[in-house]
Parts: structure tokens; sequence; C-alpha cells
């Protein structure tokens, strides 16, 4: 008599049941996930979209298909390139040009100063280093708002309004760009700036030839925190300068609002340029700046 023998699940078979039933659950959760971060992406990209759009259409038809919702809202019904004419003739170009020789200058020079300041707060031991950091990191706690006028009256006094030296100059101390190279500057072994100063070598020169080099990503990260500090600046701006030749973008935009009539058109078409060209830039270098960000907590 033939008898057929039972063979129960070992462990192993339980245990690579369950490893599977963990990595289907695990996919499941991260394509959940995916769909809920596109979800969210679209609906932060679709005013974007929006403000493009209404770039190349007129402001009658603008307002006309945002009153439901519709595929014309993402495309235009008739293409024009009025709004774009509308805005070069008063002049947005040259508002424009202002925006990024400020913004230029702000980031070459900012970084320059910055990088000085936060070597010589994470590496060079002097008295009230300390209190000195504490100092900066205070300066980027407190609103700009609150000493913008009191600047103002200063700058007015010095003869400084409308002029490129009075829209740069309070931007190139920026409290958070020195702290966060102070940051990433105390990522660096110490041993480097030791053995240097051991062989004769002095504070510039290690400044220059062996922390520089390896600050890369902290610095363009700093380049766009000054970057876009000055490019979406506009109540120091409105402060110092009273002639529409040295407006900056942000400031000429509000100016085509007044009291008797508003060419939306043309404001869309400006807003949208200056919230394209810090887009691009920002896509092209997300990188370093998400790198630089991270080392800001890696070492007190």
């Amino acid at each position: 008599m033939n008898r057929t023998s039972l063979r129960t699940p070992g462990p192993s078979a339980a245990s690579n049941s369950g490893l599977s039933t963990a990595s289907t659950s695990g996919r499941t959760g991260r394509v959940v996930l995916a769909v809920i971060a596109v979800a969210v992406g679209i609906a932060f990209l679709l005013p974007v979209l929006w403000l493009i759009a209404s770039t190349f259409r007129s402001a009658t038809e603008t307002f006309a298909d945002s009153s439901s919702l519709n595929w014309h809202m993402l495309w235009p019904e008739h293409w024009t390139l009025g709004n774009i004419h509308s805005a070069i003739d008063n002049g947005f170009l040259r508002n424009l040009s202002n925006s990024v020789i400020v913004a230029a200058l702000t980031v070459v020079l900012g970084m320059v100063i910055s990088a000085m300041a936060a070597f010589a707060l994470a590496v060079v031991d002097f008295p009230g280093r300390k209190f000195v950091f504490g100092v900066v990191v205070l300066s980027f706690l407190v609103p700009f708002e609150a000493i913008a006028i009191p600047l103002a009256h200063t700058f007015s006094d010095w003869g400084l309004t409308n002029s490129i030296p009075a829209l740069v100059l309070p931007g190139l101390g920026n409290g958070l760009a020195i702290f966060t190279l102070r940051q990433f500057f105390l990522g660096i072994p110490s041993e480097l700036a030791e053995a240097a100063r051991v062989d004769g070598a002095g504070w510039p020169r290690i400044f220059l030839r062996i922390y520089l080099p390896l600050t890369r990503p902290a610095l363009i990260g700093t380049g766009l925190i000054l970057f876009l500090f000055q490019w979406q600046a506009y109540l120091w701006p409105i402060l110092v300068t009273t002639s529409d030749e040295k407006d900056l973008a942000p400031v000429a935009i509000a100016k085509t609002f007044n009291a008797f009539s508003s060419d939306y058109g043309r404001v869309f078409a400006e807003t949208a340029v200056l919230a394209v060209i810090p887009a691009v830039i920002l896509l092209g270098l997300q990188r370093y700046f998400v790198a630089s960000v991270a080392t800001t907590g890696s070492k007190n």
C-alpha cells in the first residue's frame, strides 16, 4: 500500500513568502507616493502654465477663459505677440537689464565677502568669534523690512539714491549666505589648515589654495541665495530709486498698474519673463543648491 506523504512548508518558504509580500507592499507604497508627488507637482505647475499661456493671448481672452475650467486656460485660442511687443515698447528690457546687472554684481561681490567672512568664522581662532557669529545669525533672523526705511534715509544722506551701488550694497552682507558657507567650511578637516600652517602658509593662501577649491557646491548654493534675494527685491529698490530708468523689473511691473487703466497682458508677459529666468537657473544648478543646503547642519 502506497502512502502519500504530506509536506508542510518549511521556515524558508514562509520567510520567502513574507519577503515577497513586503516587497509587493513596498512597491505599491512607492507607486502611491509617486502618483501623489506627480499630482502635487501638477497642481503647483498649473498657475505657471496659465501665466505663460496668458503671455501669448489678449487680456480679454485670458479673463474670459479663466471663468471656467477648460483647455484654453493653458492653451491660447488665438496666439499673439502683442503683450511682448508692448513690454518692449515701454522699456521693460531696460528694467530687466538693471535687474541682471544688480543681481550679477551682488552675486560676485557677495560671494567674495561671504566666503571670506565664513572662513574667518569657521577656521581662524580670534577673540569674540562666537559673538560675531551670533550677530551674523541674528542679522538674517531680523526682517529686512524692519530696517529698510532707516537704511534708506542713511543712503539718502550719503547721496547714493538712484545709483547702482545703492541697489547692490545691502545685498552683499547676507547672513544666510555666510552661515551656509561657514557650516560647509566646518566640515573640512581642520588638519589640512594645521598642516599648511606648519609649512608656513598664511591664512590667505590657505583660504585660496585649500578651502575655496573644496567648496564649489557651497559657493554655487550661496550664489543662488544671493541671486534670489536680489532678483525678487521690491521694497528696497522702490525706496532708493525715483527714476524710471533706474527701476528694477519688479518695480517696473508694479508701476504698470494705475488708478485708471492697467495693461494686464503686458503685466503677464513681464511677470512670465521675470519668473522664467530664475526657474531656469535653479533647474540647472539645483543639485549644487541641494548639496550646499544639506551640509549646513553637518557640524556645529
